[in-house]
Formats: structure tokens, C-alpha cells, sequence
């Protein structure tokens, strides 16, 4: 009995030192004269050179679900960086302020790219990262954004979009993108049209792309997010969280980045 209980302790005390190993802390920066807030991730038991991941939030701002996910990956010993791609940090406290800020940056591509990109420089340039690995997730709004980012050609080893929107008004040119795409779609996510799908997949075979388009059966919008279900009752949204289709698509982006940064030293 006393081996098993000294096991037990053993066990917790390994695992209370994995967990404290990963530490968070915003990180504030500039573009132009703009302040912007975001979230950096790490394992702090971590000295070689690792990948680094930007994490773009939903259309509710940069908030804890984001910074949730950075420390996943975090624990996955990456960096990452869930940017801010609003200013301020600002969050959004109600549908119709999500949809102006989110259409905002949408409608002003060059500066949703500048933003970006200065993210990405600040993630670069930390220590412990290498600045030839980065990689980008983002979530509904923020998918969205990543697949723009794709398509202009940054160098990016892998990108990710979970239920995020795949129409575009700039189509990538054959040859421009350098990421390999993983699109994780909910099969029954009501934003996401059949027609965009098809339109998605031909502009990604016409631009020569490697990519993936995972769809998962009867999942809805934002089926990553436990906190759907919630915001689908108080706003009559028709969202909701899936359990079994957020830890499927969670495990394809985990295999996808072992593999291209492994492939890409």
C-alpha cells in the first residue's frame, strides 16, 4: 500500500511540474502606432530552437479561448503567439459587434496582412523559436484569415483553419502558396455553403496547393468551442460544440505540423 501511494504521489508530482512548465503571458506590440495584445505560450523546461504557431482568434477578439489554445500547443512544445487582430485586445460582446469588426479587417486585406505579419515577426524573434518553422491555426473568423494569409504567398510551413470561412475575393495564383492547408469543416456548419466547398477545392487544385479538406459528419460552426452551446442559447446562433469532432480535428492538426516541421529543418 505504501508503494502505491508513493507511486500516486510520484505520478502527481510529475505531472503538477509538466503542467507548471507551460507559462503564458501577453505581450503587447505595434503596428504603425497602433497597439495591439497578444498572448504568448511556451514551455518554459524547453531550451533547442522549436517551431512557433500564431494562433488567429474568432470573431469575438482576441479572449481566453484563444489563449486556451495556445497553451495546447504549448504543451505540444511549440511556441505559440494567439495575436490580436482587432487592436486593444477588443472583444466583442454581441453578434452585430463581432460581424463590424470582423468585416472590417476582411475589407482591408493589405492591413489584416500588415497585422499579421507583425505578429509573426514578434514570434520570430523570441527566444528558443526557430524562425524558419512558423505555422498558423486560426478559428472561424480567424481560419479565414490564415487561408488569406496562405494564399499571398507567406512563408508559412503549415496553416489550419478549423470552421472558418472559405470564400475569397483575391484567389491564390498558381504556384504562390508555400503552406500546406488543413481545412477542418464541420459537415453540418450552416456558414459554409456546398458551393463555396467546390469553389474552395478548385481554387486550391488550380493554385497547385497541398492541402486537406477534413469534413466532419453533423458537426455545426465553432464545434471546437465548449462554449458554443452557451452562445447559441443566449444569441440563437446555430452553433455548437462536438466533442468528438473537436479532438478528431485536433489530432489531424497535430499530425500535420509533426510532419511539415519535421520535414522543414
Amino acid at each position: 500500500m505504501h508503494r502505491i501511494i508513493l507511486a500516486v504521489a510520484l505520478f502527481a508530482l510529475t505531472a503538477t511540474h509538466a503542467a507548471a512548465a507551460v507559462i503564458g503571458e501577453p505581450v503587447d506590440y505595434l503596428v504603425g502606432d497602433k497597439r495591439f495584445t497578444g498572448y504568448l505560450a511556451r514551455d518554459d523546461g524547453q531550451t533547442a530552437k522549436r517551431p512557433g504557431v500564431l494562433v488567429v482568434h474568432e470573431w469575438w477578439g482576441h479572449n481566453d479561448y484563444a489563449r486556451k489554445r495556445a497553451r495546447m500547443l504549448a504543451e505540444l512544445g511549440y511556441v505559440a503567439l494567439a495575436l490580436d487582430m482587432y487592436g486593444d485586445g477588443r472583444q466583442a460582446a454581441h453578434p452585430q459587434e463581432a460581424s463590424a469588426f470582423s468585416s472590417s479587417v476582411r475589407a482591408n486585406l493589405p492591413e489584416a496582412k500588415e497585422r499579421f505579419l507583425a505578429a509573426m515577426r514578434l514570434l520570430q524573434e523570441q527566444p528558443g523559436v526557430d524562425p524558419a518553422r512558423i505555422g498558423a491555426i486560426g478559428y472561424c473568423f480567424g481560419g479565414g484569415i490564415v487561408l488569406e494569409m496562405a494564399r499571398q504567398g507567406l512563408d508559412l510551413a503549415a496553416v489550419v483553419s478549423f470552421h472558418g470561412a472559405l470564400a475569397t475575393e483575391m484567389p491564390a495564383a498558381p504556384g504562390t502558396i508555400k503552406a500546406r492547408i488543413l481545412v477542418c469543416n464541420g459537415g453540418a456548419d450552416g456558414f459554409v455553403k456546398p458551393e463555396q466547398i467546390a469553389a474552395f477545392i478548385d481554387e486550391m487544385r488550380a493554385a497547385e496547393a497541398a492541402f486537406v479538406f477534413a469534413s466532419y459528419p453533423g458537426a455545426k460552426h465553432s464545434f471546437t468551442n465548449p462554449e458554443a452551446d452557451g452562445l447559441a442559447a443566449k444569441f440563437k446562433l446555430p452553433i455548437a460544440y462536438d466533442e468528438k469532432a473537436d479532438q478528431q480535428s485536433w489530432n489531424d492538426m497535430r499530425s500535420l505540423l509533426a510532419d511539415v516541421f519535421a520535414n522543414r529543418k
